[in-house]
């Protein structure tokens, strides 16, 4: 499955124009404690270099759920980890497939080509769906760190987690990124309530 080619059908859904690097995969899924974690969730695995990286860590016995909004790369991915559960669906979605607490979510999500409506909605499924000691990571690209979407984002990852921080650039990327790690969730109450409304239908 061609990357590029799903980022030309769908620029605003896949937001990468490559594959990420197995050194981006490692930043990604290191010090997660994904070893011991019962549950783990991946938003917007695109091609599956994450899922590889997480099943390569996951405890034989612990649960994956993948969520993936492109049915061809859902396709793909059912083909390459046939045993994986692929949700195709969007990122606000999660609670209904994870139906219980998850120690662990990752996401490659293009956040900086999302309306403000919908990063709040995403990062609200995000929060309500880990577990209170939960932790979440994602990335960024440099070049567009310091893009209104990009700015918007970050602020609103700090509203959503008590604990944020930043990795070092990976620059064995294309384009070179950063992680953000994130832990403790931060609930609203109208999280909640979307989370019962969503688990209940």
């Amino acid at each position: 499955m061609s990357i590029i080619r799903e980022f030309l059908r769908h620029p605003m859904r896949t937001g990468a124009i490559a594959s990420s690097s197995p050194q981006l995969a490692v930043a990604m899924t290191v010090g997660l404690g994904v070893e011991n974690a019962r549950s783990v969730a991946e938003l917007g695995p695109g091609t599956g270099v994450f899922t590889e990286a997480l099943l390569r860590r996951l405890a034989r016995d612990a649960s994956f759920t993948a969520v993936e909004i492109n049915s061809r790369l859902a396709r793909g991915l059912r083909s390459r980890f046939p045993t994986l559960h692929v949700a195709e669906d969007s990122a606000e979605h999660l609670a209904t497939y994870a139906t219980t607490p998850v120690d662990v979510v990752v996401s490659g999500l293009p956040w900086t080509a999302m309306s403000a409506v919908y990063q709040d909605k995403a990062l609200a499924a995000v929060t309500a769906a880990l577990s209170p000691e939960g932790r979440f990571t994602t990335f960024a690209y440099v070049h567009t760190a310091w893009t209104p979407p990009a700015r918007r984002f970050a602020r609103l990852l700090r509203s959503r987690f008590a604990v944020v921080e930043r990795t070092r650039v990976v620059w064995q990327n294309l384009p070179p990124a950063y992680v953000y790690r994130a832990a403790l969730p931060v609930r609203k109450e109208q999280d909640r309530c979307g989370q019962s409304a969503a688990a209940a239908s």
